[in-house]
């Protein structure tokens, strides 16, 4: 089974990418959900979060992430802290899915798979890139933040050209190119790799 990451700045499209790889049955792991279900769910990590950031974490067990936000962007060593406890976690849980899974590929979808050391786990990275101007002003409109927030929480990222250059295959989601065929001939290309002509079957995973 072919491993396949997926990742991208803020706004870049990951998300619609994976929809389009969904669509075409191929199961996806996203790795931003699953951080933010076991951050919930996971006892230990939330101790380790209420020992690092204080009670203030949670408000009534459920997790404050604007209050998060506020303690680790734009505050290098508390975003490391926050990494060095989430991303072990969300490794494991996406080892396990990969162990679950039985089809020709999977997708691991995440915006921080070189930062977390993810990728080591990985056949091969998508990047997907789209001008910085195009992805703030997505990402505005997404999350309904400023300008300024999200150029901060790009900074905190490695620099999306970097990036790029770190990846096997690059889909250009610019609003000129077109997204899906560039889509196809992955998911052709991966299903060859794989001695496969059919496409996979959907494995439904609901974070």
């Amino acid at each position: 089974m072919l491993k396949v990451g997926i990742t991208g700045g803020i706004g870049s499209g990951k998300s619609t990418v994976c929809r389009i790889f969904s669509i075409l049955g191929v199961p996806v792991y996203h790795a931003d959900a699953r951080a933010r279900f076991l951050m919930q769910s996971d006892p230990g990590l939330k101790e380790s979060l209420l020992s690092r950031f204080g009670k203030e974490t949670y408000k009534e067990e459920i997790l404050d992430r604007d209050y998060l936000a506020s303690r680790v962007f734009g505050n290098p060593g508390a975003l490391s802290d926050l990494n060095a406890l989430v991303h072990p976690a969300v490794i494991r849980d996406a080892q396990a899915w990969f162990d679950s899974q039985n089809t020709t590929y999977v997708i691991k979808e995440a915006a921080l798979l070189f930062e977390s050391g993810a990728f080591h786990l990985l056949d091969l990275v998508i990047g997907v890139s789209a001008p910085q101007p195009l992805r703030v002003l997505r990402a505005m409109k997404r999350d309904g933040k400023t300008r300024e927030e999200i150029l901060r929480r790009m900074k905190a990222q490695i620099p999306e050209e970097m990036k790029m250059l770190l990846c096997q295959e690059v889909l250009f989601n610019d609003e000129r190119q077109l997204l899906i065929p560039q889509v196809l001939r992955l998911h052709q290309k991966f299903l060859s790799q794989t001695g496969f002509a059919s496409r996979p079957g959907p494995v439904e995973f609901t974070p």
